[in-house]
């Protein structure tokens, strides 16, 4: 992780006098762009068991969760001060439930054709599924915790590809 003063001088989201700003990217080109997100949420072995077996209260946990990461990603130019408002041309949210640690591992997938990058839309996918997930199972499981929400890839405009050393996204 970087903190020189030189770094942070290079932040996008603040002009030269130190001000924050929306970055311009009038004058840049269309380009596809792709970010792929994950994150964790872990449970008791009962909160899991319903949430597997699809016998929650509250009906399709992984289900509901899939539809509120796609809302979500779609929200992101209103939840995020400085992110651009973006017409998204695919959004997927993936589960990968792990038996052994009652967890479920999120990933979702963001792409379009467009002047700036959807990793924020990534991450808030995975955040907000992760959460939704609690908001549902939380009558059997408070502590249920979310982590690593962690950017694993993203392609497309002028800094192109960055993969996370050591893990491989599942979705393309």
């Amino acid at each position: 992780m970087a903190d020189s003063k030189d770094d942070q001088a290079k932040l996008s989201h603040f002009n030269q006098a130190g001000q924050a700003w929306m970055v311009d990217v009038t004058g840049k080109q269309d380009t596809a762009r792709l970010a792929v997100a994950a994150g964790r949420i872990s449970m008791s072995a009962t909160a899991y068991d319903l949430l597997k077996s699809g016998t929650a209260a509250k009906g399709d946990v992984l289900g509901i969760a899939r539809v509120a990461g796609i809302m979500a990603a779609k929200k992101v130019g209103e939840l995020i001060p400085l992110c651009h408002p973006l017409n998204l041309g695919r959004v997927t949210v993936d589960f990968r439930l792990d038996d052994a640690a009652a967890s479920v591992e999120i990933e979702a997938s963001v792409g379009l054709v467009g002047k700036t990058g959807v990793e924020m839309e990534a991450l808030t996918a995975v955040s907000v599924a992760a959460l939704t997930i609690y908001d549902m199972c939380k009558a059997v499981d408070k502590a249920m915790t979310i982590t690593n929400i962690r950017l694993l890839s993203k392609n497309g405009g002028k800094s192109g590809t960055y993969r996370r050393e050591g893990e491989t996204a599942r979705t393309p």
